[in-house]
């Protein structure tokens, strides 16, 4: 009888490059931005990414492009949210029912808490990664932007959609 082994590791594989992008611009913008300089077309997608932590619930907005010609998909993705609590304070003093609005920033990827946006793109090729990159600082509103780790990241599971 023959003994049939599966390695998970073949399975752990990253087939993915993730951009860091350091910007002010709105993430429309910064797609519209992106759209003009690379042979894309970067749109709002329906299926934000949802998070849910011990605040609340919280969505980051993610713009999406698949190309049928090279079979590439391409994510422009937002890291930084807020997630709202509403509290509301009883207590017998002059300032009684005080509704309470708490804000927390949530991170996509908590590791990465200064990149505002990630733009993964499920290619093999370094070089088209490279070259990304240089257009992508030439872009007037973009800080800096500059390839991942992907082995770094603690987080994995957030980039699973």
């Amino acid at each position: 009888m023959a003994i049939h082994k599966l390695d998970l590791g073949e399975f752990d594989e990253i087939d993915y490059y993730l951009i860091a992008i350091h910007t002010s611009l709105e993430d429309y913008r910064l797609a519209f931005f992106i759209n003009q300089k690379l042979p894309i077309n970067l749109s709002k997608s329906k299926n934000e990414i949802q998070i849910s932590i011990k605040e609340g619930e919280t969505k980051f907005s993610r713009y999406y492009y698949y190309d049928t010609e090279k079979t590439l998909s391409w994510d422009l993705i937002q890291n930084k949210n807020e997630v709202i609590q509403h509290k509301k304070e009883v207590s017998q003093n002059l300032f009684s029912n005080i509704a309470l609005e708490v804000s927390t920033k949530v991170y996509l990827l908590p590791e990465f808490k200064k990149a505002d946006y990630f733009l993964k793109i499920e290619d093999d090729e370094t070089s088209t990664v490279l070259n990304i990159i240089t257009i992508l600082n030439t872009i007037d509103g973009i800080s800096t932007a500059y390839s991942v780790d992907t082995n770094k990241i603690k987080s994995k599971n957030n980039l699973i959609f």
